[in-house]
């Protein structure tokens, strides 16, 4: 049995990114397999992924094995063909060059990201039975406390005003890591009352199901 506290816990948002790596080709294992014209990835970088396979399109996911012409994503199994089809998972990625730390956070909720189904019931049944599916969409949405001489103020407002899939990171204690793929808005103006803290709000709208990577 094992629990784990986020307190002392760090959240980063992706300041810069290196230019967009083509890949032609992807393969379907237990850790997929990238094929690059050329690159200079190493094992460890951050990368978010833009891809044909839906499933794949907005992950963050971490570089496990990099040479000048393939990629290995760490934990990325795409073996199931029904859900990333062979020989149609083409894209780009780009890595994650520096971050920025959102501090003086003050909560942080999630919403959606739950199943949804269809009631289904023919003529002969006594009883309707669910059939899961999609999932609904997953919105991250953090409270902080308004501070505009923070460094992520403009690294934010650019995210919110540029509407592209971004990467974000929350470091819990122990060296466990969440990446997120998703469009960032923030708000423009602080939530003003009395006897309280100035706040505003960063939402998250995620793109694609998150991804966690233990050091």
């Amino acid at each position: 049995m094992g629990y784990k506290l986020p307190d002392g816990g760090t959240f980063q948002h992706a300041a810069t990114y290196g230019s967009p790596i083509a890949f032609s080709a992807i393969s379907n294992a237990a850790e997929a397999v990238a094929t690059i014209a050329s690159g200079t990835l190493a094992a460890g970088d951050i990368v978010l992924l833009e891809s044909a396979w839906s499933a794949l399109n907005g992950r963050v996911v971490r570089v496990k094995a990099a040479d000048v012409t393939t990629v290995t994503l760490e934990d990325i199994d795409t073996t199931n063909t029904s859900i990333y089809p062979a020989g149609s998972g083409a894209g780009s990625m780009k890595k994650v060059e520096t971050w920025v730390q959102v501090p003086q956070i003050t909560g942080l909720d999630f919403s959606g990201d739950e199943q949804q189904y269809i009631d289904v019931v023919f003529l002969e049944d006594r009883q309707g039975r669910q059939v899961p599916t999609e999932r609904s969409a997953a919105l991250m949405t953090l409270t902080v406390a308004d501070d505009p001489s923070q460094a992520y103020v403009p690294v934010l407002r650019a995210a919110d005003d540029g509407k592209q899939v971004q990467a974000a990171r929350l470091n819990l204690p122990g060296n466990d890591t969440i990446f997120y793929g998703a469009f960032t808005s923030f708000s423009r103006q602080p939530t003003v009352a009395r006897g309280n803290v100035l706040t505003r709000t960063i939402s998250l709208a995620l793109q694609a199901e998150p991804t966690r990577y233990s050091a």
